[in-house]
C-alpha cells in the first residue's frame, strides 16, 4: 500500500498510511491479513472495503534525523534576542525601531535633563563599603577608630599628653551608642559643623607631614553611617580652654549637598578644662578577639605609649591602658613637595597657579631640596630660560622640564616631616601589652618612594604569653596544632586590622626566610612558635590600597625597607635562640655530671681502696675538669 510523506507545523517528517496497514518493518515479510483477523466471512467474492481513513504516525527526531537532515540544513538557526522568520507579525511589531533623524536632538535634550552633579557624600552614602562600613562589626570598629585617631592627632599637635575615654553602650538589638572623649585643645565653634557634617573637609590633605588622618572623611563618614542606619544625629561637645564656654551641637549631614544640617546649638556646662566629646548611635555588632574594638585599643596602646586609654565595654567592665612614656610627641613639620614625587599634570597646574615671576624662583620656592644651582641645572637640561615666566610655558616646555627633573640628581627629601615612635618607646609599649621572654626593636633610616619620605620600624617579641585581649582559641589555632606567628601592622601609629593578605607588610613577612633565624617555617606559611612581629610605617603619605585605609600598597622601596628591618630583628632573635640552646645543653651536661659523679667516686673507692677524704678530693678535681670542658 502506498504511503504519503508530509511535514507538520514544526517541520518534522511524517508518513500517512491507510487504516489496517502498518509501516514496513525492516527484515520482516509483508503478509496478507486473513479473514479471521479482519472479522469477515471467508467467501469467493471480493468485498468492497469501507472508506479508508488515514492515520498519521510521527517519527521521533532521533529516528528521522537522517531523513530530515537536508530539511534542517535549510532552516536558519535561532539566535537568542532576535526574531526568527517564523515569528508572527504581531510579535515583530513590538521590537524597537531605529530613531529617526529629526528625533535625535529631542532625545539628547531629554537625556541631558536627567544629568546632575553628584555630591561626594551622596556617593559615599551609596558606597559606604569603600570607607570600611560594609558589615556591622567592622562599622563599629571603624567609627571608634576614626574618632580616636582625631583625638590623638589633636592632642599631639597641641603638645598635650592624650587622656582618651572610649565607651560603647548597647541601646537595642544590633544598635550601639559609641562615644569618644579627649582632653585636647577642642574645636572652634564655627568649625564644628563643617568637621562633623561635611566629607572631604580637613587640614591634613594639602600638608605634607605625618598624620593619622589624610582625606578628611573619617569622622563625618561615621556620623553619616549612624544617620543612615538609625536616623539619629551626631552629638558633639567642645571646649577650647578653661575660661571658654562649652558648646553642644546636634547635627546631621545633608548627603545631597554635602553640608551640615544643624539640629541643636547651645552653650552647656561641662566640667572639662578643654577637649572634645562625640557621640554616634549606629547599627553594629560587638565582638571580642581579632578585628574587634578590644584588639584595636590594645594595639593602639603599643604604638602610642604616651597616651592613656580608658575603655568602657558594653557589659560595663572597664579596661585602662596607662601611659608608659611621660613625654610629649614631637610634632612633624610640613614640607614642600619633592620634585621626584610630582607628576606631569601636577607640574603643569603648579606652574599656572604659582605667583613666582621666573622659572628659577618657581623651582626654588615651590619644591624642596632645589637650590639655585640645581634649578639652573634643570633649566639648562630642559633648554628653558631662567627668566621665563612659568605661566608662559607651552606643553612641550613642560614635558622637557619634567624629563629634565627626572634626569637631575637631587638630594633626598627632608625627614623632619616624619616622626617615628622610637626604639625605646616602641619596646615599652610592646612590653606593656605583649608578655614575652625576649624583645627587640629596629628603626630603619628614612627612605623615599615617589618623592615621599617614609620610615620603617619593626619589633619582635618571643616566648612567654600573648596579648591580654587575644582569644585563646585563636591563639592555639585548634587542639594539637602549633601556634603561628602573630602579625601586627601599623601605619602612622594606627593599627591595620583588615586585608592582611593584601598588605605589603604581610607580603614582606611571608617572603622572609625565618628558618635562618632558628624558627620552623613551612613553605608559603608564617613561621611557627610563640612570636609576635610588629611593623610600623611612618610617612607623609601612606599609600593605602583603598579609602578605608586597611592595607599598604606594594611599592618595591617599601617592601625592601621592611625586609631589612625584619632581617635585623631576625638576626637578634637568632642570637638569642642559639644562646638559649647552649644554656639548655649546658644544663643537660651538668645534670649528667651531678647524676653519675657519685657513682664514679664509689667505684674508685672500691677499686683503689681509697679513704673518704681522698674520694672527695678526687671527685672535686674531676668535677672541676668536667666543668671546664663543658664551658669551652
Amino acid at each position: 500500500m502506498a504511503r504519503k510523506k508530509k511535514k507538520d507545523a514544526q517541520g518534522q517528517l511524517s508518513f500517512s498510511f491507510e487504516e489496517g496497514s502498518s509501516p514496513k518493518t525492516p527484515g520482516r515479510k509483508k503478509t496478507r491479513p486473513s479473514s479471521a483477523d479482519s472479522g469477515q466471512p471467508r467467501s469467493g467474492k471480493r468485498t468492497t472495503p469501507a472508506k479508508k481513513k488515514k492515520t498519521v504516525v510521527k517519527h521521533s527526531p532521533k529516528k528521522s534525523a537522517r531523513k530530515s537532515s537536508a530539511a534542517k540544513k535549510k532552516e536558519p538557526l535561532a539566535i537568542p534576542g532576535e526574531a526568527s522568520k517564523t515569528d508572527t507579525p504581531s510579535r515583530s511589531k513590538s521590537l524597537p525601531e531605529p530613531i529617526k533623524d529629526d528625533q535625535i536632538a529631542a532625545k539628547a535634550q531629554a537625556m541631558a535633563s536627567r544629568q546632575r552633579e553628584i555630591s561626594v557624600s551622596e556617593f559615599f552614602a551609596k558606597n559606604r563599603h569603600l570607607l570600611g562600613f560594609d558589615n556591622p562589626s567592622k562599622a563599629l570598629l571603624t567609627a571608634v577608630k576614626e574618632a580616636v585617631d582625631n583625638s590623638l592627632d589633636a592632642c599631639e599637635e597641641a603638645h598635650i599628653l592624650p587622656d582618651i575615654e572610649v565607651g560603647i553602650k548597647q541601646t537595642a538589638e544590633n544598635r550601639f551608642l559609641m562615644w569618644v572623649q579627649d582632653n585636647g585643645p577642642g574645636i572652634v565653634k564655627t568649625q564644628i559643623p563643617n568637621i562633623f557634617g561635611r566629607l572631604l573637609y580637613g587640614s591634613k590633605f594639602h600638608s605634607l607631614r605625618m598624620a593619622r588622618g589624610q582625606q578628611g572623611i573619617g569622622i563625618s563618614a561615621a556620623g553619616m553611617y549612624g544617620l543612615l542606619t538609625t536616623g539619629k544625629s551626631v552629638k558633639i561637645n567642645s571646649k577650647t580652654g578653661p575660661k571658654s564656654k562649652a558648646h553642644h551641637y546636634e547635627l546631621r549631614i545633608d548627603t545631597q549637598k554635602n553640608r551640615p544640617d544643624i539640629i541643636n546649638d547651645e552653650v552647656i556646662e561641662w566640667d572639662m578644662r578643654s577637649g572634645t566629646r562625640v557621640e554616634i548611635e549606629l547599627e553594629g555588632r560587638y565582638q571580642r578577639g581579632r578585628q574587634s574594638v578590644d584588639e584595636y585599643l590594645s594595639q593602639t596602646a603599643i604604638t602610642n605609649p604616651h597616651a592613656r586609654f580608658r575603655y568602657i565595654m558594653p557589659d560595663g567592665q572597664e579596661r585602662i591602658y596607662e601611659r608608659s612614656v611621660e613625654q610629649v610627641v614631637t610634632v612633624p613639620k610640613a614640607v614642600k613637595p619633592h620634585p621626584f614625587g610630582v607628576e606631569l599634570g601636577i607640574l603643569i597646574k603648579m606652574a599656572k597657579d604659582t605667583t613666582n615671576s621666573t622659572m628659577a624662583s618657581f623651582l626654588c620656592n615651590e619644591f624642596s631640596r632645589v637650590s639655585p644651582r640645581v634649578s639652573q641645572e634643570i633649566l639648562d637640561a630642559a633648554k628653558i630660560s631662567a627668566r621665563k615666566r612659568p605661566k608662559s610655558l607651552t606643553h612641550t616646555d613642560m614635558e622637557n622640564l619634567y624629563k629634565a627633573i627626572s634626569q637631575t640628581k637631587i638630594m633626598a627629601p627632608s625627614t623632619n616631616c616624619v616622626v617615628p615612635i622610637g626604639e625605646e618607646a616602641l619596646q615599652k609599649g610592646l612590653e606593656q601589652v605583649v608578655q614575652a621572654e625576649f624583645y627587640t626593636v629596629c628603626t630603619r633610616p628614612p627612605s623615599v618612594y615617589r618623592g615621599n619620605p617614609f620610615q620603617i620600624e619593626a619589633g619582635l617579641a618571643y616566648g612567654g604569653g600573648t596579648s591580654s585581649v587575644e582569644d585563646e582559641e585563636e591563639n592555639n589555632n585548634g587542639v594539637g596544632e602549633q601556634q603561628l606567628m602573630r602579625v601586627l601592622r601599623f601605619a602612622n601609629r594606627v593599627p591595620l586590622l583588615y586585608q592582611q593578605s593584601a598588605c605589603a607588610i604581610f607580603k614582606s613577612i611571608m617572603q622572609t626566610n625565618w628558618r635562618l633565624y632558628g624558627l620552623s617555617q613551612s613553605k608559603g606559611a608564617l613561621p611557627a612558635g610563640p612570636i609576635t612581629v610588629i611593623v610600623h610605617m611612618a610617612s607623609v603619605w601612606v599609600p593605602f590600597t583603598s579609602e578605608s585605609k586597611e592595607a599598604v600598597a606594594h611599592y618595591p622601596e617599601i617592601i625592601k625597607e621592611i625586609k631589612l628591618a625584619l632581617a635585623e630583628c631576625g638576626r637578634r632573635l637568632g642570637r638569642y635562640l642559639r644562646g638559649q640552646k647552649r644554656k639548655r645543653e649546658e644544663a643537660l651536661k651538668r645534670s649528667y655530671i651531678e647524676k653519675y659523679l657519685p657513682a664514679i667516686g664509689e667505684a674508685l673507692r672500691d677499686i683503689l681502696t681509697l679513704k673518704d677524704r681522698q674520694v672527695n678530693t678526687m671527685l672535686a678535681n674531676l668535677e672541676h675538669v668536667l666543668e671546664r670542658s663543658r664551658t669551652k
